[in-house]
């Protein structure tokens, strides 16, 4: 088992060879290759990061950059790996894993944020990239003295990583949404609400027209344009938690059986 060969795409996943030392330095490696693609994602969206534009902006020929990334999918594994960057160091000890957990919510939130184009990659398989499996090993260190099993800190962490991957997908598109609009969120809730008042009855929908009259999508008159999203993801992010604190206690008291 020892002396299988690491397939290609893992080899340059996490930069186990390197290149030759011997004679002139090389001028393009993985790196400035997964660099600009990233860069490009990042200006002009996940379809602005293709082989011949990468090459263009590298000065060299597609087919060279091939070397470096064997296909597509290796390219979009090799740029979530790299925009995702180290995890957060986080608290681990015992009793403080609900702020670890919030903690390293928000800063894969924020990377989200800062490369919106994340939300588009088709999801291919577990981690595999030495910065996902070190968001990973994060959030395991902060469930360690829980007393769930790996499979249930396993759920957990996958849960809050589709919580926070949804969430940033409809932050993206809203954004999207009012820069086509010209309206900024506040607005664009506030028009949603008045039409759906208006519109839905209350005899067929009535708890649904008790919403929309409730003015809940009324902003305060002194508040500005704002991310109300925010509010909701916190709201949100608190709900799991409090899953995740119930998942807990009834780990404690024998149920479920811990799993190996």
């Amino acid at each position: 088992m020892g002396d299988e060969k690491v397939p290609a795409e893992l080899d340059r996943l996490w930069r186990l060879s390197s290149e030759s030392r011997l004679g002139r330095p090389a001028k393009l490696d993985v790196d400035a290759v997964v660099r600009t693609a990233v860069q490009l994602a990042d200006r002009d969206g996940l379809a602005g990061a293709t082989f011949p534009r990468i090459a263009d902006a590298l000065g060299f020929t597609k087919m060279s950059l091939y070397r470096h990334a064997g296909s597509k999918d290796e390219l979009l594994d090799l740029m979530a790996d790299l925009a995702i960057g180290p995890a957060p160091e986080l608290p681990d000890d015992a009793g403080e894993w609900r702020a670890g957990l919030y903690e390293w919510s928000l800063a894969q939130a924020a990377v989200f944020r800062r490369h919106t184009w994340l939300t588009q990659l088709p999801i291919s398989g577990p981690p595999r990239g030495p910065n996902q499996i070190g968001w990973l090993d994060a959030g395991l260190r902060v469930l360690k003295e829980t007393g769930l099993g790996w499979s249930h800190k396993l759920a957990v962490i996958g849960l809050l990583g589709g919580y926070i991957r949804s969430a940033s997908q409809i932050n993206a598109d809203m954004a999207e949404s009012s820069r086509h609009t010209g309206l900024d969120q506040n607005q664009i809730e506030r028009e949603y609400g008045r039409a759906l008042a208006k519109l839905v009855d209350p005899q067929r929908y009535p708890e649904a027209a008790k919403l929309f009259n409730a003015q809940i999508f009324e902003p305060p008159p002194e508040t500005g344009p704002t991310e109300p999203s925010d509010r909701d993801f916190d709201y949100g992010l608190e709900l799991i938690l409090d899953g995740v604190e119930a998942a807990i206690a009834t780990s404690a008291r024998g149920w479920p059986p811990p799993n190996p």
